[in-house]
């Protein structure tokens, strides 16, 4: 499935629940928890390991509102989530860890 795909599935279900989904790019900035990118260049390994702490962070949530969704019988929302989010990142994880071997992580 393709990645836009995906994001309309999860838009479209935050929207079938009587939520508002957010697509322009500041609206998304404001409010995820996901910190922002230093301003200038960057070292690639600084990169790889933001990167990797964002996916983290993706998946530490997902598993957190996946469990919620199972919780309240909300099989939809945790089929979609287990599916399209954490399977997802994931897999971003494992790629981006192999680029990861033998350098430390960027101290935050």
């Amino acid at each position: 499935m393709h990645e836009n795909a995906k994001e309309i599935q999860i838009a479209e279900r935050v929207q079938t629940l009587g939520g508002m989904s957010i697509a322009m790019g500041h609206h998304v900035s404001e409010t995820t928890m996901i910190p922002r990118a230093p301003r200038g260049r960057e070292d690639v390994r600084a990169q790889i390991s933001r990167l990797l702490e964002a996916h983290e962070l993706i998946i530490k949530e997902g598993r957190r509102s996946a469990h919620r969704a199972q919780e309240l019988g909300d099989d939809v929302s945790n089929d979609l989530l287990v599916s399209n989010v954490l399977r997802t990142n994931e897999k971003q994880v494992w790629v981006l860890s192999g680029h990861q071997v033998n350098v430390p992580r960027v101290a935050r």
